[in-house]
């Protein structure tokens, strides 16, 4: 990427300015912010410590999957590394709760009509198993001299 041949003009600096200080403002004001201020950098699920760079790995978890609800103190926050804020969503929605609703039928979609194993025993031929009490069950194949001693 070239760089500018011209530098951005003195209205332009300020324009910028105020856009980054105002930016600053709200993220400030936002949750996560204070949630990094409230809470330790470290994953409430997992344990794994988080500083510098990889603290935007550290996301910010309601407690109560209620996004709205921000306390002053962060009584409803936890903070949890990317994988384990996947995997408490993915627990969650598989209880049935939230937006992944617990399977097709809540969302109003019809049963699967495929069954994997509808056609099995087509494809594989199945021999019957001998008794247990059958002789030739329980001898090596080829050794018939040992069924009959009189031979």
């Amino acid at each position: 990427m070239k760089p500018r041949k011209t530098p951005p003009t003195p209205e332009r600096q300020a324009e910028l300015r105020a856009m980054l200080r105002q930016n600053a403002t709200e993220r400030a004001q936002g949750y996560r912010d204070r949630a990094l201020k409230v809470l330790p950098h470290v994953c409430a699920s997992c344990g794994r410590e988080f500083e510098g760079k990889t603290l935007r790995e550290l996301t910010v978890h309601h407690k109560d999957h209620n996004w709205k609800n921000n306390p002053p103190d962060g009584s409803n926050w936890e903070l949890l590394c990317l994988y384990c804020h996947d995997h408490e969503h993915e627990k969650y929605k598989m209880a049935g709760y939230g937006s992944g609703g617990g399977g097709p039928e809540s969302a109003g979609l019809a049963p699967s009509i495929f069954s994997p194993f509808a056609d099995l025993d087509k494809l594989v031929s199945v021999e019957p198993e001998a008794d247990a009490g059958d002789d030739d069950a329980q001898s090596p194949p080829g050794d018939d001299d040992a069924k009959d001693p009189g031979k």
